[in-house]
């Protein structure tokens, strides 16, 4: 019976330590579990706020490179829109200075319609007043006739028909001589109105074309690094030499002038290509017949190239097209050709601008005068190969060529070997005397030129009378200081005259020499 109570108090025991110690268990895992979760909510939380930062961090950064993408975007459309604005800008500023020029051109024509306005309206006047004192003068013819048909009538000598006849011729006398006074007067008028009108023109022309001084020297000499080299370019025997000039068509002089080598031929093309031909070897230093040859075929394509870039550059300075290319390159070959030390290529681009700008003036086809100035002297391209004159030469080529007939005609007529067919070819005579004969376009020698300045002055001196004759303007013009004592003005003009026949006979010159004679007489008084 104990211990069957003490068993029961036992179990009891154990059953109470046994609910008391599930009860501690539970409430540690409670707790337990309670921390647990409070644990993985903060750390759920901090993930939360990490990749709440994170996103926002990403946000950002996308945000900004949005922004800097945009910027980017906004900075090209910006700079693709000042670029369109800028050709636009330049457009408009372009079509501004047209409208400007178009505008002075307009004014400029509206004043010379004016002045012709001017002018016919003060010839209308003058018409008017010669009608009006013809009329008058008829009057006074009829009561003439009455008065003489009266006396003759009276006299009975003559029939009124006879008498009348009479009168009647000599009245058609007197108003044929009076008609040929005012056709005379008139033609003076105009004369004098053309000739200010062309000294206005050529003026205008020189002044505006501007052009550098294109007077040239025909260099014939190599100069060479040192007067070794001389051996060699003759060669063994002369076989380098002889070479060379096979090659290129050209004489080489080799003397005692020092460091030089003279080149003598009449075709300056040919003189170019041995020239460079010449320079290359010596520079390069093997001068054999094969090496020889090699370098004048290189030099010859090098000439061609530059003669057919030549003739371009010339077409597109004038500004002109639709011109053949075998004219092209015919133009480019007067680089190489010069007339009294002028490079031709040069006068004739000098000739079509002053073309040019006279046709303007006057209403003219400024593109045709423009080419027919720039082919006047295409025949000197082939002048040393073909016989005949450059004139005739320039004519075949045009015509084979198919060019206008005004070009034709202008450049067979600009040294008057035929008659001018059109204004075209008086604008290209006037070009090319105003091309060749400005000062600087063509220089001589120094010992000519002061030669024939001393002539000048020698011719001047012999004359009697004459107190000092002085040659100015480069030779252009002779002016004489005469005695005023010893001649007169009739004979002052007498001896201008003289002496421009005795310059012409004596006297080898380019172009033409004005002569002018001064004579003056000055009173001198003192009032005291």
């Amino acid at each position: 019976m104990h211990i069957l109570t003490t068993i029961k108090v036992n179990f009891l025991s154990l059953i109470i330590g046994m609910s008391v110690a599930l009860a501690v268990g539970y409430a540690i895992g409670y707790f337990l579990r309670k921390m647990f979760s409070e644990y993985q909510i903060k750390e759920a939380e901090e993930r939360g706020k990490k990749l709440l930062h994170e996103t926002d961090k990403e946000v950002e950064n996308k945000l900004k490179s949005a922004e800097i993408e945009a910027r980017e975007k906004a900075l090209g459309v910006k700079a693709e829109f000042e670029k369109e604005m800028k050709g636009k800008q330049d457009n408009i500023r372009r079509m501004e200075n047209d409208l400007e020029r178009k505008e002075r051109d307009f004014k400029t024509e509206s004043q010379k319609i004016v002045f012709r306005e001017k002018d016919i309206e003060a010839q209308k006047n003058k018409l008017a007043e010669l009608e009006k004192g013809i009329e008058q003068q008829k009057g006074e013819y009829q009561n003439l006739i009455q008065e003489e048909l009266k006396k003759l009538e009276v006299i009975g000598s003559y029939t009124a028909d006879k008498a009348r006849e009479e009168v009647k011729n000599k009245i058609v006398d007197e108003a044929k001589m009076d008609a040929a006074r005012e056709v005379k007067k008139i033609e003076e008028d105009v004369k004098q109105r053309a000739d200010a009108e062309a000294c206005r023109l050529i003026t205008m022309a020189v002044q505006r074309l501007a052009s550098d001084h294109v007077a040239e020297t025909t260099v014939s000499v190599v100069e060479l690094p040192s007067d070794d080299i001389k051996g060699r370019i003759i060669g063994r025997e002369g076989r380098n030499i002889r070479a060379l000039e096979q090659a290129t068509g050209i004489d080489l002089i080799i003397d005692d002038t020092p460091g030089a080598v003279v080149l003598s031929g009449f075709d300056p093309i040919r003189r170019e290509v041995a020239r460079r031909a010449l320079e290359q070897l010596t520079l390069d230093g093997r001068i054999h017949p094969g090496r020889i040859e090699d370098v004048v075929n290189k030099c010859k394509k090098e000439v061609t190239q530059q003669i057919k870039e030549a003739g371009e550059q010339a077409v597109i300075n004038v500004g002109i097209d639709n011109i053949n290319p075998e004219m092209v390159k015919l133009l480019g070959r007067l680089k190489y050709r010069t007339s009294y030390t002028q490079n031709v290529l040069e006068h004739v681009q000098e000739v079509a601008f002053v073309c040019g700008v006279i046709a303007g003036e006057l209403g003219l086809n400024v593109a045709l005068a423009k080419r027919a100035g720039l082919l006047h002297d295409i025949g000197k391209a082939i002048d040393h190969q073909t016989d005949g004159t450059h004139t005739q030469l320039g004519v075949d080529i045009g015509k084979r060529y198919n060019e206008h007939p005004f070009v034709l005609n202008a450049i067979a007529a600009h040294h008057e070997d035929c008659e001018a067919e059109s204004p075209y070819a008086v604008l290209v005579a006037a070009g090319d005397t105003i091309s060749a004969s400005r000062p600087g376009a063509r220089r001589e020698m120094l010992e000519t030129y002061i030669k024939r300045m001393t002539q000048l002055e020698v011719i001047g001196d012999s004359f009697k009378g004459v107190q000092k004759t002085f040659a100015i303007q480069a030779g252009r013009e002779v002016r004489i200081i005469v005695m005023p004592n010893g001649i007169d003005d009739q004979s002052s003009s007498i001896l201008a005259r003289d002496v421009a026949k005795r310059i012409e006979k004596e006297v080898i010159y380019p172009g033409e020499i004005k002569v002018t004679v001064v004579r003056e007489t000055r009173y001198t008084e003192f009032a005291r």
